[in-house]
């Protein structure tokens, strides 16, 4: 019987990220470990790996189809309302121990995280996509760096349906592959995860490469989102918490964070979930390091305003939500607060278009339905 590993060593094809060393050994540049990987071994995300000399890529196949209200990627500021048609593959760069997405991003470190993969091509997941409403597609569910081929190859096709692109990643990138993503990506949301180094560390990466691709993605024009997810013990002190935040108001104080509660999950069971009122302080933090839109994820309905979007100037409410659902919506079409004209920063529509769902739901087409075999 074969292995998902062997299985998915069929479904690739020679990537464009990577250079040469020596005669045997070649560089990936998809994520920020910059992998030396010598003949016939994989780089450390399992799935990138060097055959014959060349860097071999995932290809060909999805771990997870599933559509999502935009807000719930989280995107705030890009056409609010839209449904967002998310796809992924299989593997991480990074090994986090409370993934919510772990059954795809780890399927090939943990023998309990089982994902089928199921062939498709590019031109099929544009199509379902545009079948189902979508106006935005996304690559999410496990890290995007590291098969930025197939999603380029899928935003293509994405592009000629004239439809929105996106990445929902942990930012672990490099220069070349954001030179790479920049002429197919339109938004951009990073989960910056702490701001200390050695938690970085435990979770099998570094800080700075992040940082360094924060900066790099607001300057080259992605629309860029933040997301931390607060966990209490890990990365909750008011220290920690006013140095990120410092940290991104110092790139652009307009770029939109998110501060998200953390549940039990997979293998970080010992905090506790993070209450309402540790998120409403984490952003009010946020406001005080000069931050102008902040918000509080995970809690509907019991974190005050702090789901809503509003100008930083009047103050007049411009956006309402409960969760993923949009109650209202007060923008002028040029982006602008109707009270006193400052121009919101966002990728918007120029009139709100309804909201296809305001909850997730799993497409019935778009992937073939037998899995990927060898």
């Amino acid at each position: 019987m074969s292995t998902l590993q062997n299985v998915l060593k069929q479904k690739v094809k020679e990537g464009e990220l990577w250079e040469r060393l020596d005669e045997k050994r070649i560089r990936c540049f998809a994520c920020g470990h910059c992998c030396p990987i010598p003949e016939g071994r994989p780089g450390v995300c399992r799935v990138r790996f060097n055959r014959g000399g060349k860097l071999m890529v995932p290809w060909g196949y999805t771990g997870g189809v599933q559509c999502d209200p935009i807000e719930k990627k989280p995107f705030f500021h890009a056409y609010p309302g839209a449904l967002a048609y998310s796809f992924g593959m299989l593997g991480c760069d990074l090994h986090c121990a409370y993934c919510q997405n772990w059954v795809t991003s780890q399927a090939l470190r943990d023998p309990a995280a089982v994902a089928p993969a199921r062939r498709t091509t590019p031109q099929a997941l544009a199509r379902a996509a545009v079948r189902q409403r979508a106006r935005v597609m996304v690559s999410t569910y496990n890290e995007p760096l590291i098969t930025s081929e197939w999603a380029v190859a899928v935003f293509r096709e994405a592009r000629k349906e004239g439809l929105i692109t996106g990445f929902v990643s942990n930012g672990n990138g490099t220069p070349e592959v954001l030179q790479y993503l920049r002429p197919w990506v339109d938004l951009y949301k990073v989960d910056l995860k702490s701001f200390r180094d050695r938690q970085y560390r435990r979770l099998g990466g570094r800080l700075q490469p992040i940082l360094e691709t924060i900066s790099s993605l607001f300057r080259q024009g992605f629309w860029l989102e933040i997301v931390t997810l607060l966990i209490p013990g890990f990365n909750d002190s008011e220290d920690e918490v006013r140095r990120l935040a410092a940290f991104l108001a110092g790139v652009s104080p307009d770029i939109p964070w998110h501060v998200t509660a953390f549940h039990q999950d997979y293998k970080m069971t010992d905090p506790d979930n993070t209450s309402a009122e540790m998120l409403v302080a984490a952003a009010e933090i946020g406001r005080q390091e000069g931050l102008r839109y902040v918000y509080a994820g995970n809690r509907p309905g019991r974190v005050g305003d702090l789901e809503n979007t509003r100008c930083p100037d009047c103050r007049t409410l411009l956006i309402e939500r409960f969760g993923y659902l949009i109650m209202g919506y007060h923008l002028t079409p040029q982006g602008e607060c109707p009270s006193c004209g400052l121009a919101i920063p966002g990728r918007w529509a120029q009139s709100f278009q309804g909201q296809v769902a305001a909850h997730p739901f799993l497409p019935r087409q778009g992937v073939n339905p037998g899995p990927v075999t060898a």
